[in-house]
């Protein structure tokens, strides 16, 4: 501690009572996908309130176990508990949370991304040493999947209902029928679910992850869309055009990029003249103090142990990270040939931008 300087007994109280919080936060994540791949949240889910004999006898587990995790939830405030009853409820509002995958706060991906962080902290923390970045092929979880499930609530929730209404004219299009390009698709999700709401158009989703690919073409099958979709392994400023696309679609991916301005002068190549570039960014402002925020917190973390490591592994390595900014955005967007950018809606997550040329 700086020589004069003395910690003042209230306000260290309240940060030690904020640290304790974290590590709470921080220990449960084990526990909560524990209770997400045994099936625990979805027993609480579809039986209503249950003691620890109940749970346990539902979901063919032990009974002592079953008790220590309900307790540790209903300390956590995951779950409610009843004492006259000794049972254990899980209240609608966390279920939206915890056992609803269809619900726009389902958030069991975001536990999957936190546990695939700290599996590769020791390989970042070597990257902080040297300067060099971390590939997804180096991730040692599967980062790559716990990602498409953070990500899959949003677009399921908000892609068709809100945010391609909110680009001009575009829905007109797809519902006659256009060719989309969605880039950097990862395992199709977003895919999938525009070519489902819109049969008259034609979708290719391109990734430069072939483990990827491989998962969207399964998941394409399993939605049966087969008729107007299909993938390919390629690069942001690679894939096949030119002047080919009335929409191109990247979601969540432009700031992990190595050269996000080669990939918009790509884009703006294979766009048709009246066609639109829809960027799918986390929501951030373009000053850090707008970011010091609970949302900011969480894309700061995500963007310093993954978003920042993918972009300098790659040519440029411009690592725009995860908190780029709608400024810092749109230059990038002009520098590739757009004449028009603009912020079409904005979520509590998102901030969806249409680009024109």
């Amino acid at each position: 501690m700086k020589e004069g300087a003395t910690a003042e007994p209230a306000r260290l109280a309240q940060f030690v009572d904020k640290i304790v919080g974290d590590l709470g936060a921080v220990l449960s994540i084990a526990l909560v996908r524990i209770g997400d791949r045994l099936g625990l949240y979805r027993a609480l889910h579809e039986y209503g309130p249950m003691t620890s004999e109940e749970l346990a006898a539902k979901a063919q587990i032990a009974e002592r176990y079953a008790r220590e995790w309900l307790s540790h939830q209903a300390a956590c405030g995951y779950l409610s508990y009843d004492p006259p009853s000794l049972r254990f409820t899980l209240p609608p509002e966390q279920a939206m949370v915890f056992a609803e995958p269809e619900s726009p706060v389902f958030m069991m991906g975001g536990f999957d991304s936190a546990a695939a962080m700290v599996e590769n902290a020791e390989a970042v923390e070597a990257a902080f040493r040297t300067g060099k970045g971390l590939g997804w092929s180096e991730q040692l979880q599967c980062a790559v999947c716990a990602s498409a499930r953070f990500f899959r609530p949003t677009y399921h929730n908000n892609l068709v209902a809100s945010w391609l209404p909110a680009l001009d004219g575009v829905v007109a299009k797809l519902e006659a029928g256009a060719m989309v390009a969605d880039v950097g698709c990862g395992h199709g999700f977003s895919t999938v679910i525009m070519a489902a709401s819109f049969p008259n158009s034609t979708f290719v989703g391109y990734d430069f992850h072939p483990e990827s690919i491989i998962q969207a073409k399964a998941h394409a099958a399993a939605h049966g869309v087969t008729a107007n979709t299909r993938f390919a392994v390629a690069l942001a400023d690679d894939f096949p055009g030119p002047e080919n696309y009335d929409l191109v679609t990247f979601f969540d991916c432009l700031h992990d990029m190595g050269d996000p301005a080669g990939a918009a002068r790509h884009v703006r190549e294979t766009l048709k003249p009246d066609g639109t570039w829809m960027i799918v960014e986390p929501v951030a402002g373009d000053r850090l103090e707008d970011n010091l925020t609970p949302v900011g917190r969480i894309c700061y973390a995500a963007s310093t142990m993954v978003c920042v490591p993918t972009s300098l592994a790659q040519p440029v390595g411009a690592a725009l990270g995860g908190q780029a900014g709608f400024g810092k955005l749109s230059e990038v967007i002009r520098r590739g040939g757009f004449g028009h950018v603009r912020k079409a809606i904005e979520t509590s997550f998102n901030m969806i931008l249409e680009a024109r040329p």
